[in-house]
């Protein structure tokens, strides 16, 4: 391979695309849909949410019909009889005081609740699985940048070590070059290592080893315009935003539901009871039973429980309420900092695009002068040493700017399925 072959490999993996990918190569998209299938902290978040639900039905269940039946049976030594009965039972609440449909708000606030919070880990394992990639991603590019580094310095020190025993180079010469590839073999070390951390990281976010990834999309879909659109979306959409604005409707529910611990109630009952009782002398009675009536319940005095419970429900609403604000000024928060670090990453992703082809001419401008006399070997491992600082710059630019986006996208509430190119 010439020079000038190995520098254009070296330049390939500065693109926005990266390296050319292998064919098989695990795309975002793909993490995405293996995250989704078997991360466990997502299931875990499902499975309480679907215990959560049943609450809606607890909570109706104390206003509509209930029956029952009971038995019993003994024996009285003192008097050599046994006996038993057997006793059916039907209630049906007909006013409850608002104490059913309040707690049956309350509930449906609980579950809505829970399901922004659903939401928000869905959220939170995309984001995960982005930086994931997004790290890994740049792991790789840096041992790949870095192999390339390798095999630009073995060119060049066996080129150095001609001229010398030509008598045109150094000893020096020789040396430095052989330190800055020496150097270059500690780096890729360094970058082969972080990689396989990273890559233990993936695993364990995405469920399955990583092996060579594909390159990222440069931007992701649904990316606000503006700032100002940017925090429009996070107060209308913030998952954490959204879920305390539901525990404010449960409490105030609660509310109602306290107060109706103080109201009258009335239901309609009846019963039904067989008695079977068997004497000394084997004389057999059966008495038998129904009542059926209404039941009104006053409360007249509690204690000051009810008033008390009120008042707790009262203070447990301005807790949620606080909270809630305290919510959305995050929301805001979060969206500020997304939005500064997606522009950030995307400057400086700019200047170092500009940075690696103009240090990518610099180097060949200093390989050629230098085949002339024109150039020190310390020029030629200065420039190497600027084009390779200036790749590892952009691939890490690029990764940011996918982690910032992600975290964008999360802070508005839009970091779904949908915002990956590809689903």
């Amino acid at each position: 391979m010439t020079k000038r072959a190995i520098i254009a490999g070296l330049l390939l993996g500065l693109a926005p695309t990266a390296f050319a990918a292998p064919i098989h190569a695990e795309t975002l998209s793909a993490a995405i849909d293996a995250a989704y299938a078997t991360n466990p902290t997502l299931g875990a978040a499902q499975a309480r949410q679907d215990a959560l639900a049943e609450s809606v039905d607890q909570a109706r269940a104390a206003g509509r019909l209930s029956a029952a039946a009971d038995g019993a049976a003994g024996y009285d030594r003192f008097n050599y009889g046994r006996g038993g009965s057997g006793t059916v039972s039907a209630d049906l609440p007909i006013w409850t005081g608002n104490r059913v449909k309040s707690a049956v708000r309350a509930a449906q606030g609980d579950v809505a609740a829970g399901e922004e919070g659903v939401q928000d880990s869905r959220a939170a394992i995309l984001e995960a699985v982005v930086q994931a990639y997004a790290d890994l991603l740049y792991d790789q590019q840096s041992v790949d940048i870095a192999k390339a580094d390798i095999a630009l310095l073995e060119n060049q020190v066996a080129e150095a070590r001609a001229r010398f025993k030509l008598g045109t180079s150094t000893r020096t010469d020789v040396a430095r070059l052989e330190a800055q590839h020496a150097s270059a073999q500690a780096t890729l070390a360094d970058a082969q290592a972080a990689f396989a951390t990273d890559a233990a990281s993936y695993s364990a976010t995405v469920g399955n080893d990583p092996g060579t990834l594909a390159p990222a999309p440069a931007t992701l879909a649904g990316l606000p315009d503006t700032l100002d659109d940017a925090k429009t979306r996070a107060l209308a959409g913030n998952p954490l935003y959204r879920q305390s604005q539901r525990m404010v409707e449960a409490s105030s529910a609660r509310i109602d539901g306290a107060r109706a611990n103080g109201a009258p109630s009335l239901s309609l009952g009846g019963s039904y009871g067989y008695d079977v009782r068997v004497a000394g002398a084997g004389d057999r009675d059966f008495p038998s039973a129904a009542i059926a009536g209404v039941t009104l319940h006053v409360p007249i005095l509690t204690g000051g429980l009810v008033a008390s419970q009120v008042r707790q429900a009262r203070s447990d609403y301005r807790a949620a309420q606080f909270d809630s604000e305290a919510a959305g000024r995050e929301s805001i928060r979060s969206t500020n900092a997304a939005w500064a670090a997606v522009i950030s990453a995307r400057t400086q992703a700019a200047a170092n695009t500009q940075a690696v082809a103009a240090a990518d001419v610099a180097l060949k401008g200093v390989r050629a002068e230098y085949a002339f006399g024109l150039r020190s070997t310390l020029d030629i491992l200065v420039a190497d040493e600027s084009l390779r600082g200036a790749q590892l710059s952009l691939a890490r630019n690029q990764a940011d700017l996918l982690i910032a986006q992600a975290a964008l996208l999360r802070a508005t509430g839009r970091l779904d399925r949908a915002a990956f190119p590809g689903s």
